[in-house]
């Protein structure tokens, strides 16, 4: 799409009700409404095939298969995004349970949100806890992305 005054390109986004046709409850939950899937229920959280992982919403690429680790965290873990330019980090005070005067008294639990920059689309959250060299620990919600192996996104490049 053009935009009339910029001349620049414009993404489309998708209508509430587009997305909550197109995605499953709990993709819509998390990647939307900033829901958290259950520990270890998430169909990427033990897959080590060689590929990417992209968004669900938008398609976007954001992190790749070889930094991909098991922290044992129960959620899909990777250690660094392909670029730093395509997600967006929120600081986030909220807490599971909501307890405020938790958060008062260990402020050091103020988490650190990852979001999809094209989209939006809530993804999960990144700690420092990480393996080296980049010391993160993205900690996704598998509700959030979907992957792509190695030979699809050649296949699709060629195809392009």
């Amino acid at each position: 799409m053009l935009h009339a005054h910029t001349g620049k390109k414009t993404l489309k986004m998708a209508s509430k009700e587009e997305l909550r046709a197109r995605l499953t409850p709990l993709q819509y939950q998390v990647t939307q409404e900033a829901a958290t899937e259950r520990p270890f229920t998430g169909c990427y959280n033990k897959h080590y095939e060689k590929g990417t992982y992209r968004c669900i919403v938008c398609h976007q690429t954001l992190f790749s298969s070889d930094t991909k680790y098991d922290s044992g965290c129960g959620w899909p873990a990777f250690n660094d995004v392909l670029d730093k330019g395509k997600i967006t980090l929120h600081r986030d005070a909220s807490i599971p349970g909501g307890n405020i005067l938790l958060l008062i008294k260990h402020p050091e639990r103020i988490r650190t949100e990852v979001r999809c920059a094209k989209c939006g689309a809530h993804m999960g959250h990144v700690f420092d806890d990480g393996p080296m060299p980049t010391r993160k620990r993205y900690c996704i919600n598998s509700a959030a992305i979907d992957f792509v192996t190695n030979d699809e996104a050649e296949a699709s490049e060629k195809s392009s």
